[in-house]
């Protein structure tokens, strides 16, 4: 049998062939009952001590994955080993998660047009790194309050009320692990089984697929160039989802006229509005509209935030801002799902911003897109193949197809559909074409292949 162990740098060089043989073992490449080299003979091969390979089959026996046999050697114990899978199992979920997939990562491609993804090379990590370090090395044993680190909720109060003029302050935010646990959150406790929860149309599809996996019955309404159609909301529904300061994926933002009249309609059908805020930090014209939540004076808009966009998606750092009628029940809600989070990240993100560089970031970071996103306009422009929907905030663009056209595969490019965010027929085609992931001088020669594969 051929063992094949490398060893790497010098370490803990037993540890190195213990680890190795054990994972060929757990792999299948070493069978049940097969026999190993002797020790001298395989540590002739890697050129080490015959007692560094005796101390790794020492463990291995110990550990009941090889058994030692008289005058025959070592071999691969038949009791012990196990493969590495689960059993199949005959359990199944409940029948709607057997109609839902969790989204692989999108492979790599050499022109990356992805939506909602964010530049990491502008995010400042050598800095961030030395504020996690520095909260690491605090006090922050223990469990927390479930709704997040105080410093945190302070700093994102004051942060929110500056940038976006939201009313609220430290005990009216609650920390998320991102904008998804904040609207798994909100769904818990508003959400009875078989309520109608009405989304924009064309809209956020892991929102409306949370609200599903939920119980609820989600309602697709209508979207024009003001926003969502309020006259077009289900009777039933008490629950509406919206992204008024840059509609997603289109990229308008929802009039004020709008605004007035989804808050009418929360009134008067005692309903409650989840205004989504998710990437207004970037915007290349003039100030937004006031956030939906800054105009409600009844309090039934629920704010949610994050900073997966702003910073990085890796971070899961959001927030909501609630009426103080429902902070309790989401505050036993995030204790029941995971407790409070990870508080030296929350630690790390409270000093970031106090310290006057999550502004700084957004500064820059506005300037950088605000140039790729003029560089999309301005390539596309003249192209009657597709209508760009005006949008002047985010990190992507929405372009409709004219009329018979549609986009051949191009495997140079990443390219998302405008279908893909239509949950009600029929579609709207298109393309939402993200400039986060995308260097500025890649987008020319990117946006060229993509006219090339228009028909």
């Amino acid at each position: 049998m051929d063992v094949h162990v490398s060893l790497h740098g010098r370490g803990d060089l037993a540890a190195q062939v213990y680890r190795q043989l054990l994972d060929a073992i757990l792999d299948g490449r070493l069978r049940s009952g097969e026999r190993l080299p002797p020790t001298r003979e395989l540590a002739r091969r890697l050129e080490i001590s015959r007692n560094t390979v005796a101390v790794a089959y020492d463990r291995l026996v110990a550990d009941g994955f090889l058994v030692g046999r008289a005058g025959a050697g070592t071999f691969v114990s038949a009791e012990r080993v196990r493969t590495r899978s689960a059993p199949q199992g005959v359990v199944r979920p409940r029948a709607i998660w057997r109609s839902m997939a969790a989204d692989s990562p999108a492979a790599g491609h050499e022109y990356d047009f992805r939506v909602g993804v964010p530049d990491p090379q502008l995010f400042p990590m050598e800095t961030w790194r030395r504020l996690v370090a520095r909260e690491l090395r605090t006090s922050l044993a223990g469990y927390a309050d479930p709704s997040g680190h105080e410093a945190l909720r302070d700093a994102i109060a004051r942060h929110i009320g500056i940038s976006r003029s939201v009313r609220a302050g430290a005990d009216d935010v609650l920390i998320t692990n991102g904008a998804q646990q904040a609207l798994d959150l909100i769904g818990r406790v508003l959400i009875d089984p078989g309520a109608c929860v009405a989304v924009e149309e064309p809209g956020y599809p892991p929102a409306r697929r949370l609200f599903r996996s939920l119980g609820a019955r989600v309602a697709g309404v209508p979207v024009d160039g003001e926003g969502i159609d309020v006259t077009a909301i289900p009777n039933a529904a008490r629950l509406v989802y919206v992204t008024p300061s840059h509609q997603f994926p289109l990229g308008t933002p929802m009039s004020l006229a709008r605004r007035a009249a989804l808050l009418a309609w929360a009134e008067r059908r005692r309903g409650v509005v989840i205004e989504d805020d998710y990437d207004s930090e970037f915007r290349f014209g003039d100030r937004p509209l006031e956030p939906l939540q800054s105009l409600d004076r009844a309090g039934r808009v629920i704010y949610v935030g994050s900073f997966s966009k702003t910073l990085l998606p890796m971070l899961r750092l959001g927030f909501l801002v609630a009426p103080a009628s429902l902070m309790p029940a989401l505050r036993t809600a995030r204790q029941l799902s995971d407790c409070h989070g990870e508080l030296s990240t929350q630690a790390a993100l409270a000093r970031f911003i106090d310290e006057g560089l999550l502004a700084r970031h957004i500064r820059k970071a506005t300037r950088e897109y605000a140039a790729r996103h003029a560089l999309v306009v301005d390539t596309l422009a003249g192209d009657d193949r597709l209508r760009l929907v005006p949008s002047v905030a985010g990190l992507h663009l929405c372009a409709r197809f004219s009329p018979g056209v549609s986009v051949r595969p191009a495997p140079r490019l990443a390219l998302e559909r405008l279908d893909a965010y239509c949950g009600e027929r029929p579609v709207q085609q298109g393309l939402v074409l993200g400039y986060g992931a995308i260097q500025q001088a890649d987008i020319p020669e990117g946006l060229n292949i993509l006219k090339d594969a228009l028909g």
